[in-house]
C-alpha cells in the first residue's frame, strides 16, 4: 500500500492516513479482508511517529472501516457499505456545497460534479 503524505499541509498525518485509506476503500483498491501494513511497517515505510499511525488506525477502527486482530493485524471491514452517513459527513458536505454555492456554481453543475466524482470512484 502507498500512501503520499504531504507535511507541509494543514491536515494531520493521522487523518492523511484515514483519508487515503477510506478513499481506497472506497474506489475499491481496498477490498474486505485485505491486510493493511502493521502499524511498525507503515511508520517505518512512511517515516512518520508510529503513535500516528495508531491514531489513524484507531480512528479507522472506530469508524468501521477496519478491524484489528492482535494475531492476524489489520484488515479492511467485510461490511464498509452498510452504515449510516455519520452527521460528521453530512456536515461536511454542507459545508462543500455551501461552499460551491458562493462561488456561484449552480445546482445542477454542483450534482453533475458530485455525481463524476461518485461514478469515478466506482470505475476504479
Amino acid at each position: 500500500m502507498l500512501l503520499q503524505f504531504d507535511f507541509s499541509d494543514s491536515v494531520p498525518l493521522y487523518m492523511q492516513i484515514r483519508n487515503q485509506i477510506v478513499i481506497g476503500i472506497a474506489e475499491k483498491k481496498l477490498l474486505p479482508g485485505e491486510k493493511l501494513p502493521t502499524i511498525r511497517s507503515l511508520a517505518q515505510e512512511s517515516g512518520i511517529n508510529m503513535m500516528t499511525v495508531s491514531k489513524a488506525y484507531q480512528l479507522l477502527k472506530q469508524e468501521g472501516y477496519i478491524v484489528t486482530d492482535r494475531r492476524n493485524g489489520a484488515a479492511v471491514a467485510g461490511s464498509c457499505g452498510e452504515k449510516q452517513v455519520p452527521d460528521k459527513v453530512i456536515s461536511e458536505l454542507r459545508l462543500c456545497l455551501s461552499e460551491l454555492r458562493l462561488s456561484g456554481i449552480s445546482q445542477e453543475d454542483a450534482m453533475n460534479l458530485c455525481r463524476e466524482l461518485y461514478e469515478e470512484g466506482q470505475r476504479k
